[in-house]
């Protein structure tokens, strides 16, 4: 499996209504679509924590590819009034907002 986090600021009264949006995308082919298994969403003092697990370390050519997605396209357009950028000044897509992992463990 592998994972990505994307990190950005969010109003904590956006929670509700940014779980509502992830929930109807989620109920559409797309998360399969985009490879993803599972997404979590959260908040931390104004933070977004965006985990999402995907069977292959591809999830970011699957989902480069559903970028034109009308679905992917209006949940990105509806996000907007809630998340922002982490740094505005460094962003320019998606991608620059991904952590860096750099330990990993689990129970063999």
């Amino acid at each position: 499996m592998h994972s990505t986090l994307i990190v950005a600021r969010m109003a904590s009264a956006s929670a509700e209504e940014v779980a509502g949006l992830f929930g109807a995308f989620d109920a559409t082919d797309m998360p399969g679509r985009m490879g993803t298994r599972r997404r979590q969403l959260f908040a931390y003092r104004g933070l977004y924590f965006h985990l999402q697990d995907f069977d292959e370390d591809n999830g970011a050519g699957l989902i480069e590819d559903a970028k034109t997605d009308s679905r992917f396209v209006r949940i990105s357009q509806d996000l907007k009034p809630h998340i922002e950028a982490y740094d505005p000044e460094t962003w320019r897509s998606p991608a620059d907002a991904v952590a860096r992992r750099f330990y990993h463990w689990r129970e063999s």
